[in-house]
């Protein structure tokens, strides 16, 4: 079994220059597909609320729907770091409350690390949680968690302000002990900017190609993701109509009895067959 990737691994990288990948999964096979394809590091995202579970947002995911999905990656992974997401209102309550459910992910679900959304805000909790041994990557940017807050999925840090706020979030969340930080859409010059100010990862996603690496959503590299593909998705592969075309064929060889055929089924001695009758 190849060597573990820990937070030592993204300290590395970063000091080498050395970019990283990551991908989601939310079960056990797609877990084992992305371990074997090499990559870094497993995001068990709360994104699994529209790309598994079927919702709007990811509001509605829960530490339960989390534990589950975190615990099924963690079963196919052998080298790469699987990284929990704390879903919405798991971690902002209390930092009692950030620490149970963030040693949940741990403890129960198998991750190595967890991943939460905010900068100043949340630099109370990630040190909190960091201090008690449970790595914490940030996530900063457009944040899915506060999409109503924010007005929708929009590109953030466009004007001087938001963006010297994300700059300063990132270098709160540094400091609070983060070993790495997802930037998710933001302009390419203000994700350059942060990478080289901050001495963690950056882990782009729709923040251009200068972060320390990238993360995507696996459904949607592979083409199986329903609606609008955002504009940052680079699909590698069509597989939703792959997969259509298969069951239809399925579906045309068993109504044409074609399916299953001999090969596929069971013989009985006739002997056996004889005494039955």
């Amino acid at each position: 079994m190849s060597q573990r990737i820990t937070t030592a691994y993204f300290r590395e990288a970063k000091r080498t220059g050395q970019r990283i990948t990551m991908l989601t999964a939310y079960d056990y096979p797609l877990a084992r597909m992305v371990d074997e394809a090499g990559i870094e590091a497993i995001l068990v995202g709360d994104s699994l609320g529209n790309v598994v579970l079927g919702y709007e947002s990811t509001i509605p995911v829960t530490m339960d729907d989390m534990v589950r999905h975190t615990k099924a990656v963690a079963r196919g992974v052998e080298r790469a770091m699987v990284i929990g997401d704390l879903p919405f209102l798991s971690y902002h309550i209390s930092r009692e409350e950030a620490l149970r459910n963030a040693g949940r992910l741990l403890q129960e679900g198998g991750a190595q690390a967890v991943k939460l959304e905010g900068g100043r805000e949340v630099a109370d909790t990630v040190r909190a949680l960091v201090s008690c041994g449970i790595p914490v990557m940030g996530h900063l940017g457009l944040l899915p968690q506060s999409v109503h807050q924010l007005g929708g999925y929009r590109v953030q840090g466009k004007d001087e302000a938001q963006a010297r706020r994300l700059l300063e979030d990132a270098r709160a969340l540094q400091q609070a002990g983060a070993f790495a930080i997802v930037l998710e859409c933001i302009p390419v010059p203000l994700a350059r900017l942060i990478t080289e100010t901050v001495e963690v990862c950056t882990i782009g996603i729709g923040a251009g190609p200068h972060c320390n690496g990238q993360v995507l959503v696996t459904h949607d590299l592979l083409g199986l993701s329903l609606g609008r593909t955002p504009k940052f998705v680079k699909r590698y592969a069509d597989l939703r109509q792959e997969i259509v075309r298969a069951l239809q064929a399925y579906r045309d060889e068993v109504t044409g009895g074609a399916f299953p055929g001999a090969e596929h089924s069971f013989d009985l001695p006739e002997e056996v067959l004889a005494k039955l009758y």
